[in-house]
């Protein structure tokens, strides 16, 4: 999609109306959609930056960029979401390309840790993503461990 327009802030420089944006669109998707209730506020939020695209000021897509050390010994990517009003057009590719992008701006290449969502594994295979886990269930949902190592290491 070429016309999301791109922002990352850390936790503090977000104003209310971005948080608010945020929170609902993660609440849309993961409580709503995905009809599971869970504990979204988990404290880890204000460690963080948060990538947000928008299209036409509004919300469409959205990662946490998680420092090392937050929810694992490495650099992670998490709460990723697209708005259904723009799933298959590529938004989700552009999310991730971004992410990826940005966390190697801010933290400096290196290795990426995700929970991902198992009916997700061949998308994060196409970033590079490799499963490192068994299948465990997180809040009523099948996931698995996944890792991205730069390009060149071993």
């Amino acid at each position: 999609m070429q016309n999301i327009k791109w922002t990352c802030k850390y936790f503090h420089e977000l104003t209310p109306y971005e948080l608010y944006d945020v929170v609902k669109l993660r609440n849309e998707v993961f409580v709503v959609e995905q009809n599971c209730v869970f504990q979204d506020a988990d404290d880890k939020d204000q460690k963080c930056y948060h990538l947000m695209g928008f299209v036409d000021d509004e919300l469409v897509a959205y990662a946490r960029l998680v420092p090392a050390g937050v929810s694992y010994k490495y650099i992670s990517i998490g709460r990723v979401v697209t708005s259904r009003k723009v799933r298959s057009k590529g938004a989700g590719k552009a999310l991730l390309d971004m992410a990826i992008s940005q966390c190697n701006l801010l933290f400096g290449e290196q290795s990426i840790k995700i929970g991902a969502q198992l009916y997700l594994k061949k998308f994060y295979e196409g970033f590079g993503f490799k499963q490192t886990s068994d299948i465990y269930d997180e809040d009523g949902i099948p996931h698995i461990k996944m890792l991205r190592t730069p390009v060149g290491s071993i």
